[in-house]
């Protein structure tokens, strides 16, 4: 090797060694500039639409609803209220007496109940059905395409469209009494219409939760059930050792979305029963008080508002937290 080669590799390898230079993470100002004014129209949007309507309502929870004056025989502004558009519907008080019976605040914790009540079995069910339906469209068939379309349009249609077919089938010579030969009055009794709200609110979500495993499933590579195939390992031994860990990621972001959406269920129950006969969901319950008390809805609003952040809460901090972080003792070995 010649003595000019020799610098020239020894001068690739010394290059080569070099650690390379770190990029600068400072951005221009100009670029700054220019992303906050690519971002402003949305910021703006967003405060509008969301921020304001949200201030504006806290706002109004602490204040009275406006009442009739004795004296000029006008309604006026009744003021500042403290906790007592809170105290109305937690201790459920009316003034200094408890609220009697039939009152919106009286049914409160009924209405809560029967808000969960619906988020749990609807859930349960469209988990279920979506993990099989996912299952299903994952597989190598003809017409996979034709199939998952044809699975995803009760998700397609408006949830008031969806309120209103059930509404037909479910009314007393609609569909269902006419294929089950009976004479149920689905929107006229307690638990009648809370099936049928549920039947549909599972009808219309299933594709949903299905669309969303099936995005996890999709990240399963196919060499590890081949593998466990070559193991001997039976269809049912690789669904709940393989698919369900793999995918429960996935279906654990599809349970919480789920759960958070009918929780504020609203316009199902309106359509079908109009929130009569043990159907009145929290949302419904703050569109009654609207009418009569605005300023205690808002406060009723704003306590949906926690509950349901309570319960997002609670499934990222105990269920979200199992999903993403290791194992305590695989840490603890590290």
């Amino acid at each position: 090797m010649s003595v000019k080669s020799a610098e020239v590799a020894t001068e690739k390898v010394s290059v080569d060694d070099q650690e390379p230079k770190p990029l600068r993470n400072r951005l221009d100002p100009g670029q700054g500039r220019r992303g906050w004014l690519l971002i402003a129209p949305t910021l703006v949007t967003l405060t509008i639409v969301i921020v304001y309507p949200v201030l504006r309502a806290l706002y109004l929870s602490f204040q009275k609803d406006a009442a009739l004056d004795p004296q000029s025989g006008m309604f006026v502004a009744g003021g500042f209220a403290g906790i007592d558009n809170y105290t109305h519907w937690i201790l459920q008080q009316c003034g200094a007496v408890a609220c009697a019976p039939g009152t919106n605040a009286a049914s409160f914790y009924n209405v809560v109940w029967i808000t969960v009540m619906f988020a749990v079995i609807t859930v349960i069910l469209e988990t279920a059905l979506g993990l099989w339906f996912a299952m299903i469209m994952n597989k190598k068939l003809k017409g996979r395409g034709l199939l998952r379309a044809a699975i995803l349009i009760p998700w397609a249609i408006p949830t008031a469209v969806t309120a209103k077919l059930f509404f037909f089938i479910f009314a007393y010579k609609g569909i269902a009494n006419s294929v089950m030969n009976a004479n149920i009055l689905w929107t006229g009794e307690t638990w009648p219409a809370r099936l049928a709200i549920i039947v549909a609110d599972v009808w219309k979500t299933t594709p949903f939760m299905a669309l969303l495993i099936l995005a996890g499933l999709q990240l399963i590579s196919t060499e590890v059930y081949e593998s466990a195939k070559v193991d001997g390992a039976s269809a049912w031994q690789r669904f709940t050792h393989i698919t369900l860990p793999l995918v429960r990621p996935a279906l654990m972001v599809a349970v919480l979305f789920r759960t958070l959406d009918v929780l504020r269920m609203y316009d199902l129950p309106a359509i079908l029963t109009q929130g009569s006969n043990g159907t009145t969901t929290l949302s419904i319950l703050v569109v009654k008080e609207l009418r009569g008390a605005p300023n205690s809805s808002a406060a009723l609003s704003t306590i949906t508002f926690l509950f349901i952040f309570f319960i997002a809460y609670m499934f990222i901090r105990f269920l979200g937290a199992s999903v993403t972080d290791d194992d305590p003792a695989q840490r603890k070995g590290k």
